[in-house]
């Protein structure tokens, strides 16, 4: 879907938007997302999606970001390099992250509450070339861009612009439609999202198979039976 569009150019518009308080919805890899960076930006998104605030944000990410901001074990960094890099699958990851980072740093007060938890963060990578290209602007001008996927929150990622909900849509102040993304499902699964400290699964996203057995081959760690033996007690 993203071959032969203007991604650099696009990118630059969102982001040039995100920087000016807006609110941004866009394809990445894994589903449509409604991103921003201003107090108000992020709270017209929660608003529009009816998102609870005891879930937080995801924060874009790369590579290079992930190695400045997240405090991991050199095992979990592997883990992620293994799947984004050699597998080249989008990821999501939550672990312990350095509070003055400078991209940490620029979110307002209300942003970054709602974008960390308990001292963790959230981080999408290699979610497709204009999520990567945000998440590049982002990390080299020090400007966090966070969000989440574009849709009422409970109704499942949505996989074509015109899916979008109209109250979550109409938020928008600059909207991109590729059409249909490259990991669309049935059941309306957006990206996996891995506790890089526990290695509990805190969401089981359209790849998790395949990321379980990358983890499980590679690393002897295994995500099901830890999550399950967690549900347990």
């Amino acid at each position: 879907m993203f071959e032969g569009k203007p991604v650099k150019e696009d990118a630059a518009r969102v982001f040039e938007v995100i920087r000016n308080g807006g609110v941004a919805i866009f394809p990445v890899s894994v589903g449509y997302a409604i991103v921003g960076h201003a107090d108000d930006a992020i709270e017209r998104m929660y608003k529009a999606k009816e998102r609870s605030f005891d879930k937080p944000c995801g924060n874009f990410g790369d590579w290079e970001l992930f190695n400045a901001i997240v405090e991991v074990s050199d095992q979990a960094r592997e883990i992620v390099r293994v799947i984004t890099q050699d597998h080249d699958l989008p990821f999501s990851i939550v672990g312990p992250f350095i509070a003055d980072n400078p991209v940490a740093k620029s979110l307002p007060p209300f942003s970054f509450k709602n974008s960390t938890k308990l001292g963790t963060m959230d981080l999408l990578m290699n979610a497709g070339p204009l999520h990567d290209e945000i998440a590049r602007l982002a990390r080299e001008n020090n400007f966090a861009v966070v969000g989440s996927s574009a849709n009422v929150s409970l109704t499942g990622s949505k996989f074509v612009f015109e899916d979008i909900e109209a109250q979550v849509r109409d938020v928008a102040d600059i909207t991109i439609d590729y059409g249909l993304v490259p990991y669309h499902n049935d059941q309306g699964l957006g990206s996996t999202i891995i506790d890089l400290v526990s290695y509990e699964t805190i969401r089981v996203g359209c790849v998790y198979d395949q990321i379980c057995d990358i983890i499980k081959d590679g690393f002897d760690v295994d995500l099901k039976a830890i999550t399950a033996a967690k549900a347990a007690g």
